[in-house]
C-alpha cells in the first residue's frame, strides 16, 4: 500500500523529521521541498502537534481528511498474459490449467488449457523428492544449511538459518510438506556429483518419464525457468505416488524439527491433508507470482483413485476451491468418462 503524494512534495528529513513529514502529509500540511530546509525545527514542531491530533483523531472515529490509498498491482503470472484465465470451463474454475485423470485406466476426466506450458514453481520439489528417494542415500545423514541454499531468485525467507544442521530425512519431509526452499536446495547441493550434477538428472528423469514439455533448472521452483504442461506433471504424480516415504511426507498434516536449541513446528501447505472429506494419496504446492497458486494431488474421490493437476490458480485458496469443485463433480457424476463423458461401468461382484 502506498500514499498518493505531489512529485513537488519531498520527505527528506532524517529520522524523526520523516515521520512528522509524514504526518503532515497525511493532512495536507506537508512543506515543499524548496521551503523545508530553512524550516525544519519549526515544521518539526507543528508536525509533532498535528500527528497528535490526527491519531486522536482517527481513534475517535472523526477521520478529518481523505487518504487516497491503492493497491500495488500483483505482476501477471505467465497464464494471465497468454490470456489463458479467459477461457471458461463447465466447472467455472479458478486455474487457467487443469487435468483430472483416472489414475487406474489413464482416461481424461477433465482438462482445461492442458497442453500449455508454464511455471511450476514448487511443484518442482516433486522431482527433487522424487530423485532423493530412488538415489537410496541415507536419510540419517546430517546436512548443513549453508549459504550456497539462501534464495537470491526471490528473496524469500527460511527458519532454517545458515549453520542449522538436520537429516537428510528432516530436509527431504519439509521441503515435500512445507515446501522449505533452503532445504530442497541443499538436498539438491549434496547429492552426488553436486548441483549440476543433480540438475541433469532431473531433466534426464523428466525425459525417461515421457514428460517431453518440462525444463528444471536448480531444486526449489523459485526459478520461473522451471516449466512444464498438465500432462507432464501427471505423469510425475502418478510415479512419485508409488514411492511410500514420498507419500508419507507429502501428505503428514505437520511436523516438529530440532535446530539447535529450538524446536520448530511446520505445518503442510495444503490444508487439504485434514479434511476429513478428502483421502489424499500424495500432494504438493506451489507459488511464485510468474506461476500463480499451483497444485497436484492424487486422491481417492467416489471410489475411484484421481490425479489432479491446478496450474495458475488466480488466488490463494483457489487452487484449493478448484480440488473441492471437482471432488464434488466427480461425486454427483461417480460414472464420468473420457472428456467429461458419462459411461456405464461395470462394477465386478
Amino acid at each position: 500500500m502506498y500514499l498518493k503524494a505531489s512529485s513537488a512534495m519531498s520527505l527528506t528529513f532524517n529520522g524523526f523529521l520523516k515521520s512528522c513529514a509524514l504526518a503532515a502529509l497525511v493532512i495536507g500540511l506537508a512543506p515543499s521541498a524548496a521551503d523545508a530546509a530553512p524550516r525544519k525545527s519549526t515544521v518539526a514542531k507543528k508536525s509533532a502537534v498535528e500527528h497528535k491530533r490526527v491519531v486522536r483523531s482517527f481513534a475517535a472515529g472523526k477521520r478529518r481528511s481523505v487518504v487516497h490509498v491503492a493497491a500495488v498491482p500483483a505482476r501477471p503470472s505467465y497464464g494471465q498474459l497468454a490470456g489463458l484465465h479467459s477461457v471458461q470451463d463447465q466447472l467455472d474454475l479458478k486455474s487457467s490449467v487443469a487435468l483430472v485423470i483416472d489414475q487406474d485406466t489413464r482416461e481424461v476426466l477433465f482438462s482445461k488449457n492442458d497442453s500449455a506450458v508454464l511455471p511450476i514453481a514448487s511443484l518442482t520439489k516433486l522431482m527433487t523428492g522424487l530423485l532423493v528417494s530412488e538415489a537410496k542415500l541415507s536419510m540419517d545423514e546430517m546436512i548443513t544449511i549453508t549459504q550456497d541454499d539462501v534464495d537470491t531468485e526471490k528473496g524469500s525467507r527460511s527458519r532454517l538459518r545458515v549453520g542449522a544442521m538436520l537429516t537428510r530425512g528432516e530436509l527431504l519431509h519439509l521441503a515435500l510438506m512445507s515446501s522449505e526452499n533452503r532445504a530442497a536446495n541443499a538436498l539438491g547441493r549434496t547429492y552426488p556429483g553436486g548441483m549440476d550434477a543433480f540438475v541433469s538428472l532431473m531433466n534426464a528423469k523428466a525425459k525417461i518419464l515421457g514428460m517431453k514439455d518440462t525444463r528444471y533448472v536448480e531444486p526449489t521452483g523459485l526459478s520461473s525457468r522451471n516449466q512444464s504442461s498438465a500432462h507432464d506433471l501427471a505423469l510425475l504424480v502418478n510415479t512419485a505416488y508409488n514411492d511410500p516415504m514420498l507419500r508419507e511426507f507429502s501428505t503428514s498434516p505437520g511436523h516438529q524439527v530440532a535446530v539447535g536449541k529450538q524446536t520448530l513446528q511446520y505445518n503442510n501447505t495444503n490444508r487439504l491433508v485434514k479434511n476429513p472429506g478428502w483421502d489424499i494419496g500424495l500432494q504438493k504446492t506451489g507459488y511464485i507470482s510468474e506461476a500463480g497458486q499451483c497444485l497436484v494431488m492424487q486422491a481417492k474421490v467416489a471410489g475411484r483413485k484421481l490425479i489432479m493437476v491446478f496450474l495458475d490458480s488466480a488466488g490463494k485458496l483457489s487452487r484449493l476451491g478448484d480440488a473441492e469443485r471437482v471432488r464434488k463433480w466427480m461425486e454427483a457424476n461417480p460414472n464420468v468418462g473420457p472428456s467429461g463423458t458419462t459411461v456405464v461401468r461395470q462394477v465386478n461382484s
